[in-house]
């Protein structure tokens, strides 16, 4: 950790640099609700704090000064929520016309996969963007052990057991069929 290296080298840790460590280790653990979170983490977050990391502020900061037509293509994604398999399998998509309409830009979606997951008994998690025509990005999630990337690696894709992506060449509704498809049958 660079905290870790940080204190090893003497380098005094400054509110410049306490902040986007704090942000780093926010966001990388899902502000604490992932499973490789441990006491360790919380101890190296109370010497940022300490610091001067500010987490209200670094919050805010990260997740609520977004734009307006980023507000608008959430509405679109939270209106395209399909669920599956009695709501173990949630997914969603983006179209170019989404983006279009909205003015949002493809960053936009960056987050959005998350909403899925506060759906009670949602286990996996999929989020189809038209990036081009005949070009979609998946983003997979799963709450479990259920492996994602087992999946993805079927589609060119790659990542970890609990993230995965992939960039799948062709239209978004081959997309949604051909790993929504897949998903279904990995799920059982």
């Amino acid at each position: 950790m660079i905290l870790e290296l940080a204190e090893v080298l003497g380098v005094k840790i400054s509110p410049e640099i306490a902040r986007p460590l704090f942000a780093a280790i926010a966001t990388d653990t899902g502000w604490f609700r992932f499973s490789s979170v441990q006491e360790k983490t919380f101890l190296a977050l109370a010497k940022l704090v300490a610091a001067g990391a500010e987490p209200p502020a670094i919050f805010s900061a990260l997740y609520e000064q977004h734009s307006l037509s980023r507000l608008h293509l959430r509405g679109r994604i939270l209106d395209h929520v399909v669920s599956d398999l009695e709501g173990r399998l949630m997914s969603t998509h983006v179209t170019l016309q989404d983006f279009e309409e909205t003015g949002a830009n493809k960053t936009d979606t960056e987050d959005a996969i998350n909403a899925l997951h506060t759906v009670a008994g949602s286990v996996v998690a999929a989020l189809f963007v038209e990036l081009e025509e005949g070009v979609t990005k998946v983003s997979l999630r799963s709450r479990t052990d259920f492996d994602v990337s087992a999946v993805a690696s079927q589609f060119g894709g790659g990542g970890h057991r609990a993230a995965s992506g992939i960039t799948y060449q062709g239209s978004l509704e081959e997309a949604r069929k051909d790993i929504l498809d897949a998903l279904r049958v990995a799920m059982g």
